[in-house]
């Protein structure tokens, strides 16, 4: 199964070298996700990866590492059911933000596991059939 990796999980991996080493699992699960060419992104993924990064030579540097990985079709349809898994998720008492439930909703229709560090993830998942994906060696 191909996996929709969630920015907290690309950002450790990419820009935070001291927390990797606390993290290595996760880092591994990527590079190997990466490997096996199941790793993906979409462009909303893309942009909040590189916001933030007031050094020309590191943006240019990471957009180039990210041209590797081919952005996912957004369409109509999964602002839609991003609104309605927001809708589902709060009438329970469950928050969570706009973007979050696209990642749910994008990777509801393109049937993918979801990658992440953000434990809001864990709680959508008992309300929305959405699948986490566990790294092989360690746990999120």
């Amino acid at each position: 199964m191909k996996v929709l990796v969630d920015t907290s999980v690309w950002s450790l991996a990419l820009r935070r070298p001291k927390q990797k080493k606390q993290n290595e699992f996760i880092v591994t699960e990527l590079k190997e996700l990466i490997q096996e060419g199941r790793a993906m992104i979409f462009g909303s993924i893309r942009q909040e990866l590189l916001s933030g990064i007031s050094n020309p030579d590191q943006f240019r540097l990471l957009k180039n590492k990210l041209h590797s990985f081919p952005d996912l079709p957004v369409s109509t349809s999964d602002f839609e059911r991003a609104a309605e898994f927001f809708n589902d998720c709060r009438a329970k008492g469950i928050q969570g933000s706009h973007f979050d439930f696209l990642i749910c909703a994008i990777s509801k229709r393109y049937k993918l596991s979801i990658f992440t560090r953000d434990n809001d993830f864990y709680k959508f998942a008992n309300i929305l059939d959405i699948t986490l994906h566990a790294p092989r060696n360690g746990s999120v």
